[in-house]
Formats: structure tokens, sequence, C-alpha cells
């Protein structure tokens, strides 16, 4: 099993934004086990948090850049990049400007600083989505494709052909992400003079000099451009190398675009929000097509780890049986539909009912075709919380459960007469004030049949003995 990762302690480091010009403070903190990756504004009212989530892509234009509430985080990849690559899980980033500072245009200095408090595990187990068939993404538009296929390690490739003459044709591969610092982690960021031209233009490379990006000129430079270039970039002259560079900047690799793609790709992919095992190859990738195949595996990660059917040994001697269940919740036969709980923490509980024609419902629902109505298998969920819930006061027995919301609600199979259900909740949120918002599932037959989202409320009980309506 392998453990989370967060950050020893705190760092901090100052620099530009590429495209705002903005001086900015960034502080890496440790976080929580399941945090992630948050951005945290704390330039704002409140501190807003941005998780590194692929849903709050907003553009890809200049790097890709997050959205959540008004509140933006601009070209956040080489941050990303770098804590992944240092096999860091949980990170809590603050910024006091919308965009990370550019340093030299990679994700070097990032690196060093994580390596400089050092990593330390934490007690949970590290998610990772282990990939078993091959899954693509294509931007029909661009002819730009993502791969993802079966391997043992985290693997990515990236091809890049941009049709010039001055970059052509580049490929770059790491093998294992412990290789991120030797091999990817100092490949600088890079622009095409006509795209500098543009930018420069409209205003929109503030922070850059000929320290932070590698500018490939494909094109000749005309005596207004050249003098543009040197009021941006604070020169008193520029040329061009033989190599089809501008100068001040000797290259760390003659594949250095490729592979600062490879970077930009661990960086995109970030935003999944789940470890990956497996082989990457990108062909002509860009922000829009990395974020567009993050999305993709966002949902075909939730799908199946909400359809995932938890295995449990039903034979095992439960937590509760019972005569415990009883003596906690206030339900009584017909309506108690909890035989055994058969484990529990502060964050879940796992409950058992098993489903016999004797069961009253049956009589009715239906004459001759029995099956366990719906809003019955949401209510054997909810008491299976309502033990999880329960178990946070020291005199359960003294309490009642209360049903405040339903949400999300799917019933996708039938519940019939023999089946054995089996309950797993998990808390959404953590207990507070005798509130407590989870999801649970319900399995049958290897197969996921319900789910929701349940928000439920415990209450002193007026009358000891009293039931639930």
């Amino acid at each position: 099993m392998v453990k989370q990762t967060t950050i020893r302690s705190e760092i901090s480091l100052k620099g530009v934004g590429l495209h705002t010009g903005k001086e900015v403070t960034m502080t890496f903190k440790p976080a929580p086990v399941n945090n992630g990756y948050t951005f945290v504004r704390v330039d704002l009212e409140g501190q807003p948090v941005v998780e590194a989530d692929a849903n709050y892509v907003i553009n890809t234009q200049r790097g890709t850049n997050l959205e959540k509430k008004g509140v933006k985080i601009q070209t956040s990849e080489h941050v990303l990049a770098a804590f992944v690559g240092c096999d860091v899980d949980n990170v809590i980033i603050e910024l006091d400007a919308s965009e990370p500072p550019i340093m030299d245009g990679s994700s070097k200095y990032f690196v060093e600083a994580i390596e400089k408090v050092g990593v330390e595990e934490q007690d949970a187990e590290r998610k990772v989505y282990v990939v078993k068939e091959v899954i693509s993404y294509i931007d029909e538009a661009t002819g730009s494709e993502i791969i993802l296929m079966p391997a043992d390690d985290y693997q990515v490739t990236t091809m890049v052909d941009f049709g010039t003459k001055v970059l052509g044709t580049q490929n770059a591969t790491l093998k294992n992400i412990r290789d991120f610092k030797a091999e990817i982690a100092d490949s600088r960021t890079f622009s095409f003079l006509h795209e500098l031209e543009a930018l420069l233009q409209n205003g929109l490379i503030k922070g850059g000099d000929l320290n932070n990006a590698i500018v490939y000129v494909d094109k000749e430079i005309s005596p207004e451009t050249m003098e543009s270039l040197k009021v941006a970039f604070g020169k008193d002259s520029i040329t061009v190398k033989p190599n089809g560079i501008l100068d001040n900047l000797t290259l760390h690799y003659p594949n250095e675009a490729a592979r600062h793609k490879l970077l930009d790709v661990i960086g995109d992919l970030a935003l999944i929000g789940t470890r990956i095992r497996g082989k990457v190859i990108a062909n002509k990738p860009g922000h829009f097509v990395n974020t567009q195949f993050a999305k993709k595996m966002s949902k075909i990660i939730k799908a199946e780890q909400r359809n995932q059917v938890p295995v449990y040994d039903l034979h095992k001697e439960p937590l509760m049986d019972i005569h415990k269940i009883m003596a906690m919740l206030p339900h009584r036969p017909p309506f108690l539909l909890v035989d055994k709980i058969l484990e529990m923490s502060e964050n879940h509980v796992v409950g058992l009912k098993n489903v016999t024609m004797n069961e009253s419902f049956f009589i009715g629902h239906f004459p001759g075709a029995p099956v366990m109505p719906g809003v019955l298998i949401v209510e054997a969920m909810a008491q299976t919380g309502g033990i999880l819930i329960l178990s946070t006061v020291p005199d359960p027995e003294n309490y009642l459960t209360y049903f405040m919301k339903i949400d999300n609600v799917k019933f996708k199979h039938k519940v019939l007469p023999g089946d054995t259900l089996v309950f797993n909740c998990n808390l959404i949120s953590p207990i507070r004030r005798g509130i407590c918002h989870m999801h649970a599932g319900a399995y049958a037959n290897g197969k996921l049949v319900a789910e929701a989202e349940l928000m439920a409320q415990i209450a002193r009980n007026p009358q000891q003995n009293t039931t639930t309506v």
C-alpha cells in the first residue's frame, strides 16, 4: 500500500506572473489527507479556495486557467507538474495574486522549494486509477490526440510538430515519474515570434523576459518588431542565434520544447484529481486537448468509483448484530431495515439487510411481482447512516434521527426477495452540530442498485422509547 504524502513545512517563493506582470508571493503549505491540490487566494476577502479540478478550467489560450465562483487562478500547470513530479499528493498553494510566478518558465524552482522542505508520508492510502483498457481523446480541429494505455508505472510520451523548420519534429519520454526532476523539471516554456508579437501588441505578456521563455524565430524580424522586443525585454540589443532562437538563452536540451510540452501534460492531467497508473501518449499536445482529456478521465474515474462494488465477508462476525442495532436505533419492525453493521469508522459505515419474502411491503408491492420499494432502500441506507451519526453521542438511545435532505437519488436495478443488500455510507463532510451529510450506495448481486446523497440530523428524543415516523 502506497501512502499519501504532503510537504513537511511551508515555504514561499516570489516572482512575477508571465501574463499579468504582477508581483506575487506564493506559499506552499502542508495539507491533510485527501486534500489534493488547492489554491487559496489570500488577497481576496474570505480567502476563497479553488481546487485543482479539470471542471474549473475556463480557458486555455495562454496556459491552463481555472475559475470557481468568479475567483481565478491563471497558468496553474507548472506548479502542479512540480508536485506530481515530486510525488506529493496534498498541498495548499496560497497566492496573493491570480497567477503563480513564472520564474524561469519551467518547474525547476518549484521542485527545489519542495525538496528544501521535504516530503512526508501521511496515514492514508493513495488513490490510484489503474488503466485497464485504452482511453483516448482527439481534437478534430487540430488533430491533437491523447491516448492512455495500461502500463506498470505512470509514463508520458509527447510528440510535437508545429510545421516549422526552426523547431521541426520533436519527441520526449518520461519512463518513471521519479525522473521528473532530472529530465523534465528545468524545461522552459517557449513561444514563436509571431505569437510573441501578437501578445506584445495586445499587452498580454508583461512579466516575460529572455530568461523565462524560449523564443523560436519562425519569420524575418522587422526593424519595428526588433525595437518592440528591445523595449519588452529591457535589452539594448537582441539578435537571433544560428539555431533560430533569440539570444541570451541557451537550450538545456535539443528537444526542450517537447520536454516542456511533457511538463505541461503532467501539470494539466493533475487536474484529474487521481493518480494514474498507465502510459500517456500525447501527439501535438496543448492545454486545450490536455484539459479536455483530464475532464474525460475525471468522469470515467468517478463513474467507476460509484459503480465499484465493495467486497465484504458476509459470514464474518458483524460489528453490530440486530440486538446492538436496536439498542441504538429507535426504529422497530416492520420498519427496521438494517440487520447487521459490518464496518464502521469515523467517516464511513457498512450495513446489511437480508431481503426475504416475509417483508410486509411485498404484500402490496406488487402482488405476483414482488419488488422492494425504492423509498425503502433509501430509508435503509439512511438507517445505516443513522448508526454512524448516533455513534458520535454517548447516549444514542436518547436521540432520534430526522431526514433533512435527499439529493441525486438513482435507482439502477430491482431488489427482489432473496437478495442481500449491502449499504456503504461515506461522509461528504465532517459531522457538525449533529448534522450528517453522506453519500450512500446500496449493492446487491454484484451491482450498484441505488445511490443517493443524504443529510440527516439527530435530536434529543422528547419521550423515551418514542419511534420515528
